[in-house]
């Protein structure tokens, strides 16, 4: 039986996600990636500095926390086709459901 669940991870991407205030005031937080999900393989996946499309590598889904400065579309298919699942903005945290495959990160200049 494998002690790993969703439910103990869920909190610790939301505290990743809130930063140093609640860490208190600990660089620790800037060494986190700025896009992490966890995946359908129940593992977390970290992306630092994402830009255009990528690869949700586990098979995207659960948990997932947006620290970038761009807008993230999650789409069902690989490659950034397909119906798209979740649009979610930077700092955002949210549940993706059911599973996504890929996310488009919005060019910012």
């Amino acid at each position: 039986m494998r002690s790993l669940r969703i439910h103990h991870i869920l909190p610790v991407l939301l505290l990743a996600a809130t930063g140093p205030a609640v860490l208190g005031g600990s660089t620790a937080a800037a060494a986190e990636p700025d896009f992490q999900y966890v995946g359908q393989d129940d593992r977390p996946h970290g992306l630092t500095a994402p830009k255009g499309c990528v690869a949700a590598e586990g098979g995207g889904g659960r948990a997932v926390s947006n620290r970038t400065a761009a807008t993230a579309t999650f789409y069902r298919d690989p490659g950034c086709k397909g119906r798209v699942v979740e649009v979610l903005g930077p700092g955002a945290v949210t549940r993706v459901r059911p599973y996504f495959a890929s996310v488009a990160f919005a060019v910012t200049g």
